[in-house]
Formats: C-alpha cells, structure tokens, sequence
C-alpha cells in the first residue's frame, strides 16, 4: 500500500472514525459542478423534498454552510431529487426536531441516531410506515434488507411495520482500556487477572514512583468518563441483566461497583477531582503525561494516543487488554453497533416516492463510496485489488471532506469490505503505525469474542423504547440515583456504600421504578426469542 492510500486514510479517519478508504471502483459521478449546485436544468426537473443534516459546526467557511456545500451541490446534480437540507445542531437535535414538528415544518426525510427519539416519533404517529413504499418503488434499499433481514428485524416497530432504514457497521470494538505496559514491566507486575488483581496494580502504580522520578506524582487510574464506564462493565453494572431467564433489576452489581470505586478513592489512588472531569480530558493528558497507568479511550482513541503518549516519553508502552473478571463474571467494555438505525421518514411528507427515490440513490454503491472519499478522478483514483489511491494532499482532504460523514449516515461498511476498515488505513512499514495495528488486533482478541460478551444484553441502541410516562421516571430517578453513588464514593466513613445502596433503592421505588422494572421484565419475556440482542451481535462480521 503506497503513502498516498495512507494519506487518504488520514483524512477518512477524521470523518468516519475508525472508517476510512473505499474498495474498487468505476464510475466516480464526479461530473458535479462545485459550488454551483442543483441549478441544473436537470435539477429543476426533479421533484423537491427536505432533509435533515446534522450541524457541528465543522464546514470551513470557504466550504459554504452544511445545507449548502459542494456535497449538497453533488448529491442535488446527481441524484433523483432536489433535496432541501435542513440543519439540526448535533447535540440539540431532539429540540430542534420538536420545534420543527410543532410548526409543521419538519424535513421528510429524518437523519437521527437517538433511539430513543425516533421511538418517540413512531409513538406520537409522526412516522411512515415503508414496507409498502419500499416493496413498490424502491430498488437499491429494497435489495439491501433482502441481503440483509436483520435491518427489518431492527426496523420493524410494535405495531409489526417496517419504520426505519439502516446500515450494517459490522463487529469493532469501541470502548478501550489500555495500561502502561512498561510500568507493568519496570514494577514486576502483571496484567490484572481479576479486580483484585486491577486494585493491586493500581496501588502500585499510584505508590511504587512507576515513572522513576523519585516523586510521588503518578495515580493508577481514574474514574472519569469512559474510564468509569469500563470499570462498571467490569463488575456488570448495567442496572438490568439476566438471571435464570429472566431481566431483573440488580443491586448487588451496582453495590460491588460502588465499593470498589469508594476503595480507590479512600486509599487515595484515583484523582480526588474527577468528578469534575466530566470529558475525560484531563485523565487522557494525565495518561499522555505519563501521570496515570489505566486509561479507558473511547473509539479506541486512535493513532494520535500513541504518537502523543510516546512523544512524551520515548520508552512508552501502551497495551489494551481484557477486562478483568469480577465476581459477576468476565466481559467486555462497550463495543460498536454493528446494525445502525439512522432514518424515518416523515408521516406528513408529501412525495414519499421520491424520498424513497432518494434512499436509494444515498445507498447506492457509488453515492456511498462519493461520500466516503469524495469523488472518483478528483479526490482518488482506483487501483487494482487496493483500495483507492488518494489524489490531493492531506490539507484539502481534511478541508473538503472532512465534513461529509453525517451525509453517509446510510453508509454500510460491509459495502467496502477490507478498505473499510482503520487498519487498512496504516502503513505498516512505518514503526508506529505496525504498533498500533498490533494495538488494533489485540483489542479485537479482547473485546470482539463472545466468550467475554459486553455486559449489557443489547447495544443501547436496540434497547426497547420505554412509553414516555416510564422513560420520565427513569431520567428523574436516575440523575438522584447518581448523585447519591456519586456521594457515597467521595465521602469517606460519613456515608457507606450500603447506605447509598439503600437510599438509592428508595428512590427508584418512590419514583414508580417498579413500573419500569415490570415493564422490562415482560418485554424481554415476549421478545427474547426475536429481539436483537447480544448473542445476535456476535454473529455479525468484524469490521475493523
């Protein structure tokens, strides 16, 4: 593979994540006119229809806007419809979209990754039924779910109908943990085994000077943001599991959790502050610094961990590994959503054919691989039995295409085989590079097999919609819920983690928990057999 495949990686790492190059290719439909789109004659033939688009404020300013740039220009000259983008903050969408239904003015077609609000939309009648729509008018889509049924099976709501489209991700890992391997190495320690074995590494990284400074400057670990939520895989802390066939609601895990966190923190072994590190940023520039032997990265954390870590310290060492066992068992941190739901469209959308129209063309092989690496012959060219071989330096890469991943929220990875994957982005004759392909491998051995399963039963993504009575009490009780663990760990003997235990059960109980409970316990008891749960996950391919 020759640099300029890497540098094209480079680029498609900033916008897809772990995705990045495409596979063979033919026609790159790069006849678009940049920066005059969708004036067409052409164009103006074409029926209109909206779009949502996901706004984070990362179009240059050269670029135009996300409702208008040169890939809104491309897909309206290339596609069946004139399509109307409209923005939605990112991080503020549910509001917006709320604020868009009320005035009658929502897009017709919906790009959303909250379950939990397109659940809420099929709840309030606001979505189209597509089994009809796709069986009579559409192509590319329609192939898709017949290659792949598991995308009905995710779509498919309570009332039996088909109401949301999707992508097939594949297996990759996405929560890490890494250790510092050679303060393991220079204190004569192992990888921890067990919690008991993690508390002990972790005593020793915050008290035998691991970087040999002769200062005792360095903590073991954190609790901080992904860190934190690793540590609650460890022990199964995911509020409901399955015992004996049935989903209950647990509190031992909560409580071994619980005490374990308090320990740390009572022995002085974690940042006292990390509460307040509500990003995990200070924990990974303590980690990068060479001040913290454990660091929980999320999306893996990437090449620039290690550039960074190893810059600072040249005889760095940074290895992922298993989650140690606790008494609940042995698992793996959260892992990526291998089946993607990611639109609907609109009940009141007045051309549904021609959003249909649309799907199809987002979903076709070649719009997929345009807003992977942009078009064929201007940002890449095709090569042989390797992925695409970028043309343009990195510079306009990052400018030009470095928005386009919520355009391709319909991508599926499988579509690109090996050229989808992080990996086949590195160049393994560069010496950091080969290590972070080992980095890659070995968290996949760790994380991706089903004998150490995630703890949760689903990804969270395809945990069942609760009814919006329900939903309100769970957000309520459990913001109290987490103060008062929160309070519990930090307070030393003034409050235990037995009384926190118990008040924490009290509020869940006077907020009607036990509906929610109940109402868990017989959706998993009428669904276990066909919803989509862990067990399934594991039987889709790797893709990383």
């Amino acid at each position: 593979m020759n640099n300029n495949v890497k540098a094209v990686s480079v680029a498609a790492a900033v916008v897809f994540m772990v995705l990045a190059a495409v596979g063979c290719s033919s026609n790159g439909g790069n006849s678009s006119k940049q920066g005059e789109g969708g004036g067409s004659k052409e164009s103006a033939k074409k029926p209109v229809i909206s779009q949502s688009i996901y706004d984070r404020g990362s179009v240059p300013p050269e670029e135009g806007t996300i409702e208008k740039n040169r890939w809104t220009d491309w897909i309206n000259e290339n596609g069946p419809a004139t399509v109307k983008f409209t923005a939605i903050p990112r991080w503020e969408s549910a509001a917006k979209f709320n604020t868009l239904f009320a005035s009658g003015s929502a897009p017709d077609l919906i790009f959303e990754y909250d379950t939990n609000y397109r659940n809420q939309l099929y709840n309030q009648k606001q979505l189209l039924p597509l089994d009809d729509l796709i069986a009579n008018n559409s192509t590319e889509y329609k192939e898709l779910l017949e290659q792949n049924p598991v995308l009905r099976k995710i779509g498919t709501k309570p009332d039996g109908k088909l109401y949301e489209f999707g992508r097939i991700n594949g297996l990759a890992t996405n929560h890490v943990l890494y250790v510092r391997a050679d303060w393991l190495k220079k204190l004569n320690l192992d990888v921890p085994k067990t919690t008991d074995d993690l508390y002990k590494v972790i005593k020793a990284f915050t008290e035998q000077d691991p970087d040999g400074n002769g200062k005792k400057d360095t903590f073991g670990y954190s609790l901080s943001f992904v860190t934190g939520m690793i540590t609650d895989s460890m022990f199964q802390n995911v509020t409901w599991v399955v015992e004996n066939g049935n989903l209950i609601h647990d509190w031992d895990r909560l409580k071994a959790a619980t005490v374990f966190k308090k320990k740390l923190y009572d022995d002085g072994l974690i940042d006292k502050d990390y509460l307040a590190d509500k990003n995990g940023e200070k924990a990974k520039q303590d980690f990068i610094n060479g001040k913290l032997g454990f660091y929980g990265a999320n999306g893996g954390g990437g090449l620039p961990l290690l550039e960074a870590l190893r810059k600072n310290d040249s005889n760095s060492q940074m290895i992922p590994i298993e989650l140690p066992e606790s008494q609940f068992g042995q698992f793996s941190p959260v892992i990526g959503n291998p089946v993607q739901m990611t639109a609907v469209i609109n009940a009141s959308a007045k051309d549904p054919v021609a959003v249909m129209k649309h799907i199809d063309f987002l979903v076709s092989e070649i719009t997929q691989k345009t807003l992977r690496n942009g078009t064929e012959g201007t940002y890449w060219r095709n090569v042989a039995n390797e992925c695409p071989e970028v043309i343009v330096d990195k510079d306009r890469q990052t400018k030009e295409l470095g928005y386009l991943g919520d355009f391709a929220m319909l991508n599926s990875s499988t579509t690109f085989g090996k050229c989808a994957t992080y990996a086949s982005t590195l160049d393994p004759s560069k010496p950091l590079e080969k290590e972070y392909l080992d980095i890659i491998d070995m968290a996949k051995k760790a994380y991706l097999d089903p004998a150490r399963p995630i703890a949760e039963i689903t990804h969270g993504e395809h945990m069942p919609g609760l009814p919006q009575d329900l939903g309100l009490i769970v957000t309520n009780a459990n913001k109290t819920i987490s103060d008062t663990i929160n309070k519990a760990i930090v307070s030393g003997a003034s409050y235990t983690s037995e009384q926190a235990i118990a008040d924490a059960k009290s509020t869940w109980e006077k907020s009607g928990g036990k509906q929610v409970d109940d109402w868990y316990a017989k959706w998993y008891a009428e669904n276990k057999g066909k919803a989509f749960l862990k067990e399934d996950m594991y039987k889709m391919p790797i893709i990383q």
